[in-house]
């Protein structure tokens, strides 16, 4: 039988679980992705699951439904290994004043697992080194030619390859998490010149802004204004012990994550004008925002290095899309369903996204009965979690001292009478399991998820 091909096109998140979730399924698959920029580590082979990122980018949420995911891609205890077991969070005032309390204990009873933080860089790294050597080109802008034909006979999909090795700046962006390009810490192999590559399937992972996405729907809205912008950057931890927590004050909220390596990603949200810039720099604005709040928010502020404080517009999905899928080309995570971060599930739901495609295209299925599945599957599910995140992302952009002071009584006689209040809002997605067994259901005899050393 003929090796079917695949080309995906994003190397973020999204691009590179389908990527390597396709090759175990025995796709011959290239990554093509637009950005180049220096990384050896991830050119390197498998060494690059090691790579150290650097200090700007950064955090991803990894809960259960992500993890079990990668469970079945044999990544389950290596992203457990680098990531952070969030032992306890907060919900707080400006203040200070606490008005929740959760823990990863309540998560593992809820949901089978912990919520895990890990650096961004590093995800992608691990991701990009367990790839085939050769599978990720970069410098290589991708352009969707034709989506080919399904059936019997169909035309293959098309995509023209040109080379634009000048292009070093990455996508990240704060709800595009498949277009942070694996290039953040290493580069795979770029292209050369401009080519045309004809595939069985295309994947298209290009993040927010896709333009595999426009071309498969040009008559789709594209992903509007959320109403607030985020912040985001990564420091050393401060002298003081620090508990995982997010602040919620007038038109904005703050957030503290300790990473497994000592480190803390910091992020932050305004409701202010799209397309906004710091007349002097971001660290500078988020002192005059959030810098009179309780500790250790200002010295985190005052730790950031100026040059690595991300900005970026959160955007979400306008309208849900036709489908996932048109011809031979499937659409995943930032691509079709842009979310806000408020429930930590972009990269979650990309994860899921490539798994579940790659589960249903197997080397022998009928692709176009698989890809209409995939959309059978994925459309409402994220949907849904588009939903769900976007209502939690209006409340955090009420302005006034009254609604503010009602919305604190509000989740303070919530969470003495609701326990664990934080985590009822992931229910019926943390909990999601893929077809196929989990380390997390003990396949492998290791320390999982669900029962984390301390808790053994």
């Amino acid at each position: 039988m003929r090796q079917r091909t695949a080309l995906v096109i994003g190397g973020g998140i999204g691009g590179l679980t389908a990527a390597l979730a396709l090759d175990r399924r025995g796709w011959s698959v290239t990554v093509l992705e637009r950005t180049a920029g220096p990384a050896p580590a991830l050119a390197s082979g498998r060494r690059a699951q090691t790579a150290r990122p650097a200090r700007s980018g950064a955090g991803i949420g990894l809960a259960p439904n992500a993890q079990r995911a990668l469970d079945t891609l044999g990544l389950g205890d290596a992203v457990r290994a680098m990531a952070a077991w969030q032992g306890a969070g907060e919900l707080r005032l400006p203040g200070g004043r606490r008005l929740a309390r959760t823990d990863n204990a309540a998560a593992v009873r809820r949901f089978g697992g912990p919520v895990m933080v890990a650096h961004r860089a590093e995800l992608l790294a691990l991701l990009a080194g367990r790839l085939p050597d050769g599978a990720l080109r970069t410098g290589s802008a991708a352009e969707l030619v034709d989506p080919g034909e399904q059936g019997p006979g169909g035309r293959p999909a098309r995509v023209r390859i040109a080379a634009a090795a000048d292009r070093a700046t990455g996508t990240d962006g704060a709800t595009a998490t498949d277009g942070t390009a694996a290039t953040e810490e290493g580069a795979g192999v770029p292209a050369s010149a401009d080519e045309e590559l004809a595939a069985d399937l295309v994947v298209g992972a290009d993040g927010i802004h896709s333009a595999v996405r426009r071309a498969v729907f040009p008559g789709h809205p594209e992903p509007r204004y959320a109403g607030f912008t985020a912040w985001r950057f990564v420091v050393p931890a401060p002298d003081r012990p620090c508990t995982a927590h997010e602040t919620w004050g007038p038109g904005g909220l703050w957030g503290t994550v300790p990473l497994p390596d000592g480190r803390i990603y910091a992020y932050a949200t305004a409701a202010v004008p799209p397309g906004g810039r710091a007349a002097d720099d971001e660290r500078a604005e988020l002192l005059r925002r959030f810098g009179t709040w309780h500790r250790p928010v200002p010295d985190l502020i005052a730790a950031a290095d100026p040059a690595t404080v991300l900005r970026n517009d959160v955007r979400t999905a306008a309208a849900p899309p036709p489908a996932f899928h048109r011809g031979r080309v499937a659409l995943l995570g930032d691509a079709v369903h842009p979310m806000t971060p408020n429930l930590g599930q972009g990269g979650c739901q990309a994860i899921e996204d490539a798994v579940v495609l790659a589960q249903l295209a197997a080397p022998d299925a009928d692709l176009a009965a698989a890809l209409a599945e995939f959309t059978r599957q994925r459309l409402p599910r994220t949907m849904d979690v588009v939903r769900r995140a976007e209502r939690i992302g209006r409340l955090t952009t009420w302005r006034s001292r009254p609604a503010c002071a009602l919305r604190a009584v509000l989740m303070a006689a919530t969470a003495r009478l609701t326990p664990d209040l934080a985590l009822r809002a992931l229910d019926g997605i943390a909990d999601w399991r893929p077809e196929g067994p989990t380390y997390a259901a003990g396949t492998r005899g290791t320390r999982t998820a669900a029962q984390p050393k301390e808790h053994e």
